[in-house]
């Protein structure tokens, strides 16, 4: 195969993978300004905005995503947290097991948290703690460790070492120079690993739906149910107006740190020969 074929052939299958997930996209916006919208939604010449208007209340959308906010960003933020001071050790120095603990993380990035709900729900119940929201993003904060720990200690390794050891001259410990030494530099890797674990949670349906018990707990990727009715009927509208309004937040998010995360690690003239 010639390269203008192979470049040919690789743009086709590029649109083909847009066009696949564009069309979803396009019914949403269709259907979200159609109030009799259906799963065969069409373009028309008119639109209207009551569906947006019947999921714009406090109970339907507003809610929701305020414990969706506080769930995400306090998981982000602990994950960040622990995943920074787990991940200094393995990065900095020569543990004895360092190698099968990070294949260890490795083999449970692999892991379901659908898996693990059963005996969590159980314990829940056990040290009743059924229905509580702290207790909930401790779990999903263990769940994100992982892969977070993992990606923090490549994020890390990318930091030299002599940039430390300047600051230990100086007299910073561990604790100093990892926060205003390290952390500043890997800013754009904390972000990231932040921005991951936020955008995973917020689409979390399976552990709020099994670990909280109120309707006023739960975030918006469970109150998704409330458009299906017990007798199989969708609201298909209210529920693409609800699903544009449940996403904007996210997308925004990437847009606002897009260029933040475009940059990459630059450590010209921080070490100096």
């Amino acid at each position: 195969m010639t390269r203008h074929a192979a470049r040919t052939a690789a743009t086709l299958a590029l649109l083909l993978i847009a066009v696949a997930f564009a069309g979803p996209f396009l019914w949403v916006l269709l259907a979200s300004v159609q109030p009799e919208a259906t799963l065969a939604a069409a373009p028309a010449l008119t639109f209207s905005l009551d569906n947006f208007r019947a999921v714009l209340t406090w109970e339907t959308i507003i809610l929701p995503l305020i414990n969706s906010i506080v769930i995400s960003g306090s998981t982000a933020i602990l994950t960040v947290v622990v995943a920074g001071l787990a991940a200094y050790p393995l990065s900095r120095y020569q543990l004895r097991f360092r190698r099968p603990f990070m294949l260890t993380l490795l083999f449970t990035t692999g892991l379901p948290v659908t898996a693990v709900l059963v005996p969590v729900y159980a314990m829940f119940f056990r040290f009743n703690l059924y229905g509580s929201v702290p207790a909930m993003v401790l779990f999903l904060t263990a769940s994100s460790l992982p892969f977070s720990i993992w990606m923090m200690k490549n994020f890390m390794d990318g930091v030299p070492v002599s940039l430390e050891e300047a600051a230990w001259v100086d007299g910073a410990g561990w604790f100093q120079s990892l926060r205003a030494v390290v952390g500043p530099l890997m800013a754009p890797g904390i972000a990231v690993v932040a921005i991951f674990v936020f955008v995973g949670q917020w689409g979390n349906f399976f552990a709020p739906f099994v670990l909280l018990d109120a309707p006023e707990k739960q975030p918006a990727a469970v109150t998704v149910y409330t458009f299906f009715s017990q007798y199989g009927q969708v609201a298909y509208g209210q529920l693409a107006a609800f699903s544009i309004l449940y996403t904007a937040p996210a997308v925004v998010l990437y847009v606002a740190v897009n260029k933040y995360l475009a940059g990459s690690f630059s450590f010209a003239g921080s070490v100096k020969g």
